[in-house]
């Protein structure tokens, strides 16, 4: 099975760099409080890297 991770975006872009803005629209993740489920890949915990400041995370293993 695939493992999954939760993310919500808890704090707001305004001020941010457009680099971070454009990763955040790349998760799913437009408005404050919007909550995406994604695969686990090298590439996505990448862009969670980018914007860990504004971001909560939380991992789905062992949740069924």
């Amino acid at each position: 099975m695939e493992e999954k991770i939760t993310v919500r975006l808890v704090r707001s872009p305004i001020g941010t760099n457009r680099r971070v803005r454009e990763t955040l629209r790349g998760l799913g993740l437009t408005r404050v409080g919007r909550q995406r489920e994604l695969k686990r890949t090298p590439s996505v915990e990448g862009m969670l890297r980018r914007v860990a400041h504004l971001v909560e995370l939380r991992s789905d293993e062992g949740q069924r």
